[in-house]
């Protein structure tokens, strides 16, 4: 079996837990992508918005809204990550926080993530969300010893991580996030849009041929 067909059973299989959720969340309709007419490059990546990966040559962008304590975005991520691996050097994939108000220590967990950004490990704390969702979320306790506890395991300065942590500009940043989200008309997370338009995919399939459909 070749690289290729491992990566794309393996996107099916993380995916197909996530598609139905996708299409009740998110309206999705007819497959493919829809044209998000009130979208334009800011709204959907600013200069501070984070990259996991970038293309050189900038031709295709990938941008998910996502929210740490959601279950299917903890479902989608190992089909995003073999995404990145997959597309890797032909796609930039952008990361933009969405934490939905009715869960608890989604804000929390997005603060956490960019603490740990300002010491340049949001891709660290980005995975240990993930990775350790069952133990915070879910929950209507606060996590923020949780999530400190994480800040030590991945040796930040914790103490520059907490200030940032607690600082409203952390904050106020999370809420740009959210406010360009709204803006775009996403209503749940993942939402994933591709060059500007918002991706509509019924199955994985979906996904990878308009990527590939957008790299030709």
């Amino acid at each position: 079996m070749s690289t290729n067909a491992r990566i794309s059973i393996g996107i099916a299989v993380a995916f197909a837990a996530v598609v139905g959720v996708l299409l009740v969340l998110n309206g999705r309709g007819d497959g493919g992508v829809q044209d998000a007419a009130a979208a334009t490059d800011e709204r959907l990546v600013r200069a501070d918005s984070h990259r996991l990966n970038e293309a050189k040559d900038g031709k295709v962008t990938f941008v998910e809204f996502l929210d740490f304590e959601c279950e299917a975005c903890r479902a989608a991520f190992p089909a995003v990550e073999q995404l990145r691996a997959k597309y890797d050097g032909k796609v930039t994939f952008v990361v933009r926080y969405f934490p939905i108000q009715s869960h608890f220590n989604a804000e929390r967990a997005a603060r956490a993530v960019e603490a740990a950004a300002a010491q340049g490990k949001f891709e660290a704390m980005y995975r240990k969300m993930y990775d350790t969702q069952t133990e915070w979320g879910e929950q209507q306790v606060p996590a923020d010893a949780r999530f400190r506890a994480y800040a030590e395991e991945l040796g930040l300065d914790v103490a520059a991580w907490e200030q940032k942590y607690n600082d409203p500009a952390t904050l106020e940043r999370i809420k740009k996030d959210v406010a360009d989200g709204d803006a775009l008309g996403v209503t749940g997370t993942p939402t994933f849009f591709l060059n500007g338009k918002k991706l509509e995919p019924k199955s994985i399939d979906d996904l990878v041929t308009s990527i590939d459909a957008e790299l030709k």
